[in-house]
Order: structure tokens, then C-alpha cells, then sequence
């Protein structure tokens, strides 16, 4: 009889011992698939968020030559400068297609110049030197003459870049970046001013 009651302890305790082996392996299943939906939220709000790319003029604006008139009005100028294409917030590269930048004066255009398209890597910057010629030929009834006598000339900068932002080499999405700058010449010193970029 001692030997019946022994199996059937060993019995109940090798079923007991699958049972929470069981609730072991469920619990560790369990655990896994948490940390995994954890690292895909965490990835998917971080790594594939693709943001906009930032246009710009760079900071740096070296004025080659300015001639100005105010009582014709006119002005001529030639300048260098960078144009600056900021895929900093992206984890994927920014492929662009070719665009140009206008310089406007009140709305009237004075100067274009081309970008070649490119490629920006991701977390990166990349900067192109640029010759700018501007003229004022084109323009006609404003009030130029006033502000070439008051010292400060100012212009506008505006493009528009189209591409995509592909990330891990298996998502792209199309994403638009547009340029806005002010730039105040000094007329009298015949350098820049000011330079703001929205």
C-alpha cells in the first residue's frame, strides 16, 4: 500500500511540476511580446516619424559687388552665399529634385538662381555654395528709390524643394520643404544687414 500512495504523490507532484512549468514558459511568452510591442512603439515614434526638412540661406552672405541708384532707382549686385538642406530630425536619407531660388523685391523678381537635385544623408546637413546676381531691371512703380535713400535694402528669398524621405531602405514618403528669407542689405556699407529665415 506504501508503494501505491508513493506513485501517486510522485504522480501529483510530476503534474504539478508541468503544470508550473507551464505558467513559467506563459509568463516568459508574455514578457517578450510586451517588450516587443514596447521597441515597435518606441521605433515607430522615433525612428519612423519623418519630419520636414529644413530650406535656408546660410548665415553667411559675402557681397561681391553693389551698385546702387536712387534716383534712377536701381541697384545691381553680386554676392555669395550657402544654401543649407537640413535632414537633421530624419533617420532616412532626403532625396530632393531640382528646384531654383527666387529673390524678390516687393514680390518682383530680381534674381534665380538653380539647385541641382541631391541627396541629404540621414541626421545630416549639406551645404552648397551659391553665386547670386541680382538686378532690378525688371522692376517697375514701387518705392525703391525711397529705400535705397534710406540705407537699407530688402529683399526676399523663396523656394520650394520636393523629394522623399526614405527610411531603412523599405518606406518613402514624400515630403515638401519651402524657403522664406528676409535679407536687409546695408546700402551705404554695401554688406549684409540681416538675414532671417522662417
Amino acid at each position: 500500500m506504501a508503494w501505491k500512495t508513493n506513485d501517486a504523490e510522485s504522480l501529483q507532484s510530476s503534474d504539478e511540476l508541468k503544470r508550473q512549468k507551464k505558467i513559467k514558459m506563459a509568463i516568459y511568452i508574455t514578457i517578450f511580446v510586451v517588450f516587443q510591442i514596447i521597441v515597435i512603439t518606441a521605433m515607430s515614434l522615433t525612428v519612423m516619424k519623418v519630419k520636414t526638412p529644413k530650406f535656408r540661406l546660410g548665415g553667411n552672405i559675402n557681397v561681391q559687388s553693389f551698385e546702387s541708384v536712387p534716383k534712377t532707382p536701381s541697384f545691381d549686385m553680386k554676392f555669395t552665399t550657402q544654401i543649407r538642406i537640413k535632414n537633421s530630425a530624419n533617420w532616412g536619407s532626403y532625396k530632393f529634385n531640382s528646384a531654383n531660388v527666387t529673390f524678390q523685391y516687393q514680390g518682383a523678381t530680381v534674381g534665380v538662381i538653380d539647385i541641382a537635385k541631391g541627396k541629404v544623408g540621414w541626421l545630416s546637413t549639406i551645404k552648397r555654395n551659391v553665386e547670386v546676381s541680382l538686378s532690378s531691371s525688371a522692376i517697375t512703380g514701387s518705392n525703391l528709390g525711397s529705400e535705397l535713400s534710406s540705407g537699407v535694402l530688402t529683399l526676399n528669398s523663396v523656394g520650394r524643394l520636393n523629394g522623399k524621405v526614405a527610411i531603412m531602405f523599405i518606406m518613402k514618403k514624400k515630403k515638401a520643404t519651402n524657403m522664406n528669407c528676409t535679407i536687409a542689405f546695408d546700402v551705404a556699407a554695401k554688406m549684409l544687414k540681416s538675414l532671417e529665415c522662417k
